[in-house]
């Protein structure tokens, strides 16, 4: 059976593209697909993440994008990358509107209703988007979820994944020699969870970054051996303060994030059956360190 990635993305809440891949992928029984769904793409940023997954896990390309600035901009990308990019409304629409003498209104998700999961779903989002990376970190106590790991462990796009399931979730990177925020070792509402990686493929995804941006890709940042030490200084402090670790080496950004989901769920039965003590103590130290 051969694996491919299939990316779904859209600017509105990705039903309908999802709908129309997943009546097309049953027709492939002897293909297994892995789905890489992004709804909500509505701004550079966003297109700019969905694009760093690509780079890593190359597969078709299925959209819904009325932004024609945007989907221009994924379109150049998967030309320049050899990959095939389909647009699966713009055809209907142009039928549409030649049929209609009319031009079309360009407003994603008017389709949809405006209910309270999708306003929990946008409201996510934002979090997400303010908090990507260590930033604003004022407020970490709003978060449903914190992320922390070092660079390449897929901070971001699980953040914005869980998002897309109406999870504020933040990250917060590790970075060598730098203090991280106090906030984060105080938190009693957010659930922190530590991502990590194998030094090899970190180095691989550090190097394969460096070179599309730099071109230079032999530094400290891409030092296996300083790599190494970077792992394992994150695991350790994962360790000193109690938080949950998943090594994200063989999961998908979407496998990744159904796991935190799990551990958000488990931790919510935990709460109802009142094992206060046991969840006040994720983002404390363990041994009555600072």
């Amino acid at each position: 059976m051969s694996r491919h990635h299939l990316y779904l993305i859209s600017d509105s809440t990705g039903e309908t593209v999802q709908s129309i891949g997943r009546a097309c992928t049953v027709q492939f029984e002897q293909v297994e697909v892995v789905e890489h769904l992004w709804p909500m793409v509505r701004s550079p940023r966003a297109l700019e993440i969905v694009i760093e997954e690509l780079e890593e896990e190359p597969g078709l390309v299925l959209y819904t994008m009325l932004n024609r600035s945007l989907a221009e901009t994924l379109e150049d990308y998967c030309k320049r990358s050899a990959l095939t990019c389909v647009s699966v409304i713009d055809p209907f629409i142009e039928v549409m509107a030649a049929h209609f003498g009319e031009k079309s209104g360009d407003m994603p998700g008017r389709q949809h209703e405006l209910d309270d999961e999708y306003f929990q779903r946008i409201d996510a989002i934002n979090y997400v988007m303010q908090h990507d990376d260590g930033q604003h970190t004022g407020n970490l106590e709003e978060a449903d979820v914190v992320l922390v790991g070092v660079s390449r462990t897929s901070k971001t796009p699980t953040s914005i994944y869980l998002a897309n399931r109406g999870i504020k979730a933040a990250n917060v990177p590790i970075v060598p020699d730098q203090p991280l925020p106090e906030i984060l070792f105080a938190l009693n509402r957010p659930l922190v969870v530590g991502l990590t990686e194998d030094p090899r493929r970190l180095v691989d995804l550090r190097r394969s970054r460096m070179r599309q941006s730099l071109g230079d890709t032999e530094t400290a940042y891409t030092d296996i051996g300083a790599v190494r030490k970077e792992v394992t200084d994150a695991r350790r402090l994962f360790g000193r303060y109690g938080w949950p670790v998943i090594d994200v080496t063989r999961r998908s950004i979407e496998e990744t994030a159904a796991a935190i989901m799990r551990l958000v769920r488990d931790r919510a039965r935990r709460y109802e059956e009142g094992a206060d003590a046991d969840l006040l103590r994720i983002g404390r130290p363990e041994s009555g360190e600072p």
